[in-house]
C-alpha cells in the first residue's frame, strides 16, 4: 500500500505498520487511525483524474483507501449512491440549499455497506475465511451480504430487539445469527469474546480501524457530486461514533490532497433518549458517560459508544453543531423525507434530517446555509416503525359508499380530474 504510511494510535500517538489484521493499539489499547502519504495521492490523481474513471463504486477512490494495488474488490456495487437536490423539502425546513445523500441505495440498504466492503477486502488480504461482528442491525446485514458475495462465512451478534427486516436479511445471506438478550454493550462484549476464542476476522468498527476508511467514501462522493464545492454543513446521525468520524476523515483527506479548499461543519445528531457522545461534546469534554438506550432508532441506540474519541474530535475539529432529537421529531422527519423528497428512511436514517430541522428552528444554523443531510439507511429495514410514523392505510369493503365514508372520516378533500 504505497499510499499508506502507517496506523497511528489516537491515544498514545504511536505509529505501527498497517497490516490487514491490525485492531487496536498494541501499546495502550487505543483505537488506531490510518495515515496516508498525501503527496503520493496528489501525484496519483494527477496521473489518473477521477473524471476519467468509469467505476461508480467506492473503489473509484482507491488512492484514498488502504488496499493493495493488486486487490480484487468485492462483487457488490457499494457506493455511488445518489445525492438529491431537495428543494421542496428545503422549503419545508427553511433551508436555502438542501441536499439529501441517500445511502439507503447501497446493496443491503445502508451506509454500513461501505465499511463491510472494506472489511471483506481486508479479510481476504489477510487470508481469512470467517468474519464476525456485533451490530444493532445495519452493520450486521451489510457484513452478511458483502461476505456472502465474496464467499466468506459470517457469525453475527445482534440485540434481540433488532427489527425483523434486518434479521431477515441476515438469515437470507446465510449468516450464523446470534440474537443476544441484552443491550448493545452486552452484544458487543459476547461478540468480542467469541472472536478472540475462535480467531475470526473482526469487523467491529470500534476495533478495526479500516471500517472508518470505508465509511469515509460517502464524503468523497458528496464532494465529487458537488463538483468539490463544499456545503456549509453536513448532518450525520450518530450511534457509536464511527460514521461521523469517517465522514470527517473523508473531508480532511480531500483537503489534505488539495481537492477542496475548505471543510464543512458537521451537525452531530443523536436521539434524546440515547446521546452520550453529544452530551460529552456539549460539555466540551472527552469524558462521556454511559446512557440508557431509550429510542426506537435502533441503529443509533448505543448507550456505550465504542468510537467516542474519534467522534468527539470530529465534532470539535469541525466546529460542529450538536442536536438531540426526540423519537417524535425523527418520525416527523421520516414523513417529511418521504412526502417532500421521495426518500424512504429508517428512523436512524432520518435522524440527520430531523436534526437539520431542529437546528434551523433553534437558530443553530442559518436559513441561507447549504446543507447535506446523509440518510444512512432505507425504511424497508424497519417497516413496523415506518407504519407507526406514516399511519395505517384505510381499509374498506369494495363499496363506493364505504369509500366515501372513509374519505369523510379522514376529512379528505378529493380532487376531481373530470372535465366540467
Amino acid at each position: 500500500m504505497q499510499n499508506v504510511t502507517g496506523a497511528k494510535c489516537t491515544l498514545c500517538g504511536k505509529v505501527i505498520p498497517a497490516g490487514p489484521k491490525i485492531t487496536t493499539c498494541p501499546h495502550c489499547g487505543g483505537i488506531l487511525d490510518i495515515e496516508y502519504d498525501y503527496d503520493y495521492i496528489r501525484r496519483s490523481i494527477a496521473g489518473s483524474p477521477l473524471t476519467d474513471r468509469d467505476d461508480l463504486t467506492m473503489w473509484r477512490y482507491r488512492e484514498f483507501l488502504p488496499v493493495e494495488g493488486t486487490m480484487k474488490f468485492p462483487r457488490l456495487r457499494v457506493g455511488g449512491s445518489p445525492l438529491y437536490k431537495a428543494d421542496a423539502l428545503g422549503a419545508q425546513l427553511g433551508i436555502r440549499d438542501l441536499w439529501i445523500k441517500d445511502d439507503g441505495q447501497n446493496p443491503t440498504a445502508s451506509l454500513k455497506d461501505r465499511a463491510s466492503a472494506m472489511a471483506v477486502t481486508k479479510a481476504v488480504e489477510a487470508g481469512m475465511t470467517t468474519i464476525a461482528c456485533s451490530s444493532t442491525g445495519n452493520a450486521a446485514s451489510s457484513l452478511a451480504g458483502n461476505a456472502a458475495a465474496a464467499g466468506l462465512s459470517t457469525f453475527i451478534f445482534v440485540p434481540s430487539r433488532a427489527p425483523k427486516g434486518k434479521v431477515a436479511q441476515l438469515m437470507m445471506f446465510g449468516a450464523t445469527v446470534i440474537l443476544v438478550e441484552g443491550s448493545y454493550e452486552d452484544t458487543f462484549r459476547i461478540s468480542a469474546e467469541a472472536i478472540d476464542r475462535w480467531g475470526w476476522y473482526n469487523r467491529n468498527a470500534a476495533i478495526n480501524p479500516y471500517m472508518m476508511e470505508g465509511k469515509k467514501t460517502v464524503s468523497l462522493e458528496i464532494a465529487e457530486q458537488l463538483s468539490f464545492k463544499m456545503p456549509d454543513y453536513v448532518a450525520v446521525s450518530v450511534g457509536d461514533g464511527c460514521t461521523i468520524a469517517g465522514v470527517w476523515k473523508g473531508f480532511k483527506d480531500l483537503h489534505m490532497a488539495g481537492l477542496i479548499d475548505r471543510l464543512p461543519r458537521l451537525i452531530s445528531v443523536q436521539a434524546s433518549g440515547c446521546c452520550p457522545i453529544n452530551t460529552a461534546a456539549a460539555a466540551g469534554t472527552m469524558e462521556w458517560v454511559p446512557q440508557e438506550e431509550n429510542t426506537f432508532a435502533d441503529s443509533i441506540a448505543v448507550g456505550v459508544p465504542r468510537n467516542p474519541v474519534k467522534a468527539l474530535r470530529a465534532i470539535s475539529e469541525s466546529d460542529g453543531v450538536i442536536v438531540n432529537v426526540s423519537d417524535e421529531e425523527i418520525m416527523e422527519a421520516m414523513r417529511m423525507l418521504g412526502r417532500h423528497a421521495g426518500v424512504f428512511a429508517e428512523p436512524a436514517g432520518a435522524a440527520g434530517t430531523a436534526g437539520v430541522k431542529k437546528a434551523v428552528e433553534t437558530g443553530l444554523i442559518e436559513k441561507n446555509a447549504s446543507v447535506v443531510s446523509i440518510v444512512t439507511g432505507n425504511g424497508l429495514k424497519d417497516v413496523n416503525n415506518a407504519i407507526r410514523a406514516a399511519g395505517e392505510p384505510m381499509s374498506i369493503k369494495p363499496d363506493m359508499d364505504r369509500l366515501l365514508e372513509a374519505f369523510d372520516s379522514r376529512g379528505l378533500i378529493i380532487p376531481s380530474q373530470k372535465p366540467d
